[in-house]
């Protein structure tokens, strides 16, 4: 027995260093840019398909997310020339396996060199109101992010509500959908968190989020370990239909807890929404 031990022990630390390896570089690799149309039956006449690209997730920490790395991503984001851009929280990580931790401002640097120009949106994510909710606002909104704090705003043809982070007990749907009723247009939700989902009128609308990672890490045979989500994986990752309600959940760009994906690549989504667009 002892003889098997030191035979196969080498190779199963071989081939575990090999595995975290391989899960750390998924981790790092660009973010792949996944796409959606939506169409709105309730499109305002003559005016032209919005796309919106949704963002979720940066977790700026070392060691695979440094702020060098989210100026790399600022520049692909560019290069899609979004309309709108929409984050879903968690701009910030304090996690413990992390071997370097950034100031807000540091973090949210990069972001300054994003356009769009129907205006970059915000909601802050339970990361964000750990570290702290006043600083992760004050920081985006110098870098010219918009934070919507269950509060609405009209952008175009859209109303665009943002619903404060509900994994901390933080979101006021009402709130969020009396300030969106004194706006005319097609209603988008954006949430850190998809189990909102429920709450919202079963109205045609688009709902963005980020929060479950897709899991980050997602076994063969078995899926992802955990979503963070009271839903389970009715609302883990990708594109949802429920009744007229479209929701997109992204897989987002940083991670959480360790610095490693397995299955599940870091993305956004690039979602244009306008008449006749469905697929």
């Amino acid at each position: 027995m002892r003889y098997v031990i030191r035979k196969f022990l080498p190779l199963a630390l071989l081939s575990a260093l090999a595995l975290t390896g391989y899960m750390y570089w998924v981790a790092i690799a660009d973010p792949i840019v996944r796409t959606a149309n939506v169409s709105a039956a309730g499109w305002l006449e003559n005016e032209p398909p919005l796309r919106i690209l949704l963002v979720s997730d940066v977790h700026v920490a070392g060691p695979d997310m440094p702020p060098s790395r989210l100026s790399k991503i600022v520049a692909q984001m560019n290069a899609l020339k979004p309309d709108l851009i929409a984050f879903a929280g968690d701009f910030v990580s304090d996690k413990r396996t992390a071997t370097a931790i950034y100031s807000v401002r540091d973090a949210i640097a990069p972001l300054k060199a994003l356009k769009a120009k129907q205006g970059i949106y915000a909601v802050l994510g339970n990361h964000d109101h750990w570290r702290s909710s006043a600083a992760t606002r004050s920081a985006l909104e110098d870098v010219g992010i918009a934070v919507l704090n269950n509060s609405a705003r009209q952008v175009g043809p859209l109303v665009l509500g943002g619903i404060d982070d509900d994994f901390t007990d933080r979101s006021d749907v009402p709130k969020v959908l009396d300030h969106m009723s004194k706006y005319s247009g097609y209603p988008v939700y954006l949430s850190h968190s998809p189990d909102v989902v429920p709450l919202l009128p079963a109205r045609e609308s688009l709902i963005l989020a980020g929060h479950t990672h897709c899991g980050q890490i997602a076994l063969p045979l078995i899926g992802a370990i955990a979503t963070m989500s009271e839903f389970g994986d009715r609302y883990a990752c990708g594109k949802i239909t429920e009744g007229r309600k479209t929701i997109i959940v992204g897989a987002g760009l940083g991670t959480s807890i360790l610095p490693l994906r397995l299955g599940v690549p870091p993305d956004m989504w690039l979602i244009t929404i306008g008449p006749g667009t469905a697929y």
